[in-house]
């Protein structure tokens, strides 16, 4: 998580695990799952642009937008229809994160939150199409790099959360190639596949 910042999911994961568990859709064709590559760079001063930056049309043009707010709420920006919450990026993280994530997903980050089980074989997703702040590929609750938590770079990518299954085939060292699928947070019960999908990995 790109990654996906404790600080941000800490506020938003029990509201957005309680939202609608609508089906997500799923992109009709080639063309709508490939959009967001050829949009023009996102305005992270915008909130509701910086949040749809984070995934594919298809999904951030119906998503529910919400934003975690100074004292730890969250605002809704703009109310969706098709299940999937975005969050712009946060300002208080060295680069751009903004993501978007299923009812799934919110479910997952709800238990990693609360440092609790997660579900069992309720696969979610999450987009991070701008990429995420940098995090530790073995400590899930590591806040800054030190000597041993293996602090990764971690571009645009997708994550593939909630299944064990998924898991298997893929590199699960603590010092991984990030421009290939790797397992972020194994050996723990919030292991997830990251899915890179840049180009080249992140310097």
């Amino acid at each position: 998580m790109h990654h996906a910042k404790p600080g941000l999911l800490l506020a938003a994961a029990i509201p957005l695990a309680l939202a609608g568990c609508n089906p997500s859709p799923v992109a009709k064709d080639a063309k709508s799952t490939n959009e967001a590559e050829a949009r023009p760079a996102a305005d992270h001063n915008d909130p509701v642009a910086s949040a749809m930056s984070a995934a594919p049309a298809a999904i951030a043009d119906g998503a529910t937008i919400v934003q975690a707010q100074a004292d730890g709420s969250m605002k809704t920006l703009r109310e969706g229809k098709n299940g999937w919450t975005c969050m712009p990026d946060s300002p208080t993280t060295p680069g751009p994160d903004p993501m978007c994530m299923d009812a799934n997903a919110a479910k997952w980050a709800a238990a990693w939150m609360g440092k609790k089980p997660p579900p069992e074989n309720t696969v979610g997703v999450m987009y991070m199409l701008e990429g995420g702040t940098d995090a530790s590929n073995v400590d899930p609750y590591a806040t800054k790099p030190t000597t041993e938590n293996a602090w990764v770079n971690t571009g645009p990518h997708i994550m593939i959360v909630g299944s064990k299954d998924i898991l298997a085939g893929h590199p699960a060292g603590a010092s991984p190639d990030t421009s290939a699928p790797y397992v972020m947070w194994a050996d723990t019960p919030y292991a997830h596949l990251m899915v890179p999908v840049a180009a080249t990995a992140p310097q």
